[in-house]
């Protein structure tokens, strides 16, 4: 469901403007803005930039959430134009932080991240020793490439409005607008992209492109479901390891011939 035509008509309200002074603000006709309010036409691409750009609000959210059901003043707002959603506090104005839960986690980067309603169902807990200006959310963690991290884990993150304040060497999740989700270590590879390495040397390192980034979110801490086990993953251990695979292969193939 899109709300444009619905938050086309409260933000006009909030600012008490007329059809006709929004119409000039954004430099549309004033038939053509009526239509869009009225929700007979949907805006196209550039015309959602001129609203965006007018009111402050990205496009997303224009076309995915009814602003009437949140506060403007407590959206988290980029540079770029973007907004996350609220910082939820509780009664004692700790922050509230969202789990995005294994079940979830798909949903949140397919565009998730960026839907009130599905944000709205994810559970919260509180940490009162998180700064209350920065927005946190917590996410599962996949396999086994960021020991002593796994599939019992979940990382607590802070959220990364720039990604010039990205440090090189350190953990982070990051959403990709492929819909990807994962916990890596990164370091910067030129200008534009970023090479994401894990902790677990079998696995080898990729790069993502900044354009390819819808959100990045860095460390803070993690919750564990279960102990940590002793684990070698030196890279002495895993060439051990393949070269000991290798030999058997060579037996195997010695033995058929």
């Amino acid at each position: 469901m899109l709300y444009i035509s619905d938050n086309l008509k409260w933000l006009r309200s909030k600012r008490n403007l007329s059809q006709q002074e929004a119409a000039d603000g954004m430099k549309l006709p004033l038939d053509r803005y009526k239509k869009y309010e009225y929700g007979k036409n949907t805006p196209p691409a550039e015309t959602l930039l001129l609203i965006s750009r007018y009111y402050h609000i990205s496009i997303d959210l224009l076309l995915t959430v009814d602003l009437r059901k949140i506060s403007l003043d407590e959206l988290v707002r980029l540079e770029d134009n973007r907004i996350v959603l609220p910082i939820a506090v509780d009664s004692e104005g700790q922050n509230l932080i969202e789990i995005v839960t294994h079940k979830a986690k798909a949903g949140y980067a397919a565009g998730g991240y960026a839907d009130f309603t599905f944000m709205s169902q994810l559970e919260h807990i509180s940490l009162p020793w998180l700064k209350k200006n920065e927005k946190y959310r917590t996410f599962p963690v996949e396999g086994d490439s960021m020991p002593p991290h796994n599939s019992k884990s979940f990382i607590i993150a802070k959220y990364v409005e720039k990604l010039g304040d990205v440090m090189d060497g350190k953990t982070y999740i990051v959403i990709t607008t492929n819909n990807e989700m994962v916990y890596k270590r990164l370091n910067k590879n030129g200008k534009n992209t970023f090479t994401l390495h894990s902790d677990n040397t079998f696995y080898q390192p990729y790069d993502v492109k900044f354009s390819e980034i819808a959100e990045i979110w860095e460390y803070v801490g993690s919750i564990e479901r279960e102990n940590f086990r002793p684990e070698n993953y030196s890279t002495e251990s895993l060439e051990g390891i393949i070269r000991k695979l290798q030999n058997d292969v060579m037996d195997i193939k010695d033995r058929i011939s």
